[in-house]
Formats: C-alpha cells, sequence, structure tokens
C-alpha cells in the first residue's frame, strides 16, 4: 500500500495563506488520482480537493477560487495552495490517493497536517 506524508499546516490570520504538500512514493508512475481532505474535531472527514492522473481538478465549493491543487509528478508530491483562509478553514488536512482497496493505487491515510486560522 502506498502511504502518504503531509507537511506544510500551520497558524495563520484570517486572510493569510499557506501550501500543504502530499509525498506519495510512485503515485505518478502507477497513475493514480489523489485528494485533499480535512477533518474538523470530531467531525466526519469531509473532500476538498483532487488532482486526477490526467492533471483534471476538482475543488469543493466551499473552497473554489482559494484553495489550488497541483502536482509535481517528478517528486511524487501533490501540493494544496490555500489562500484567503477563513477561520472555518481551521482542520487536520490529509491527503490520500483515490482508489478501490484492491487496486494498486490503494493508500493508506498520511498522519494529516494541522492548519489553525483565527480570526
Amino acid at each position: 500500500q502506498l502511504q502518504p506524508m503531509e507537511s506544510g499546516g500551520g497558524s495563520v490570520q484570517a486572510g493569510g495563506s499557506l501550501r500543504l504538500s502530499c509525498i506519495i512514493p510512485e503515485f505518478t508512475s502507477k497513475k493514480c488520482a489523489v485528494g485533499w481532505f480535512r477533518q474538523f474535531g470530531g467531525k466526519e472527514r469531509t473532500w476538498v480537493a483532487s488532482i486526477l492522473a490526467d492533471g483534471t481538478t476538482s475543488t469543493t465549493d466551499s473552497v473554489d477560487g482559494r484553495f489550488t491543487i497541483s502536482e509535481d509528478k517528478a517528486k511524487d508530491t501533490v501540493y494544496l495552495q490555500m489562500d484567503s483562509l477563513k477561520p472555518e478553514d481551521t482542520a487536520m488536512y490529509s491527503c490520500k490517493t483515490i482508489a478501490p482497496s484492491d487496486w494498486p493505487c490503494y493508500s493508506n491515510w498520511g498522519q494529516g497536517t494541522q492548519v489553525t486560522v483565527s480570526s
């Protein structure tokens, strides 16, 4: 199973920016789709953004126009550029490949990276 590793979280004021990184060795060679997700407190983890193997990207409505997902295939890394951050963006952010459990692309969850936005 592939194993993601996230980094780049931190504490910022509203309106600030952060760039999260997600390294998943081999996801490029296996042509995997990758998604960013977030979880606040005890709430359910929700999808934030994703990038397909062909480079097609999608973001959830609440971050559309503020967050951008991208990748560096040479580094097996997916980024989440977060601009105009709001307090409601505060959460633990995690990345994962998007694939069924019996596919070569399947990955575990990473340990996550905490983002805290103060007003």
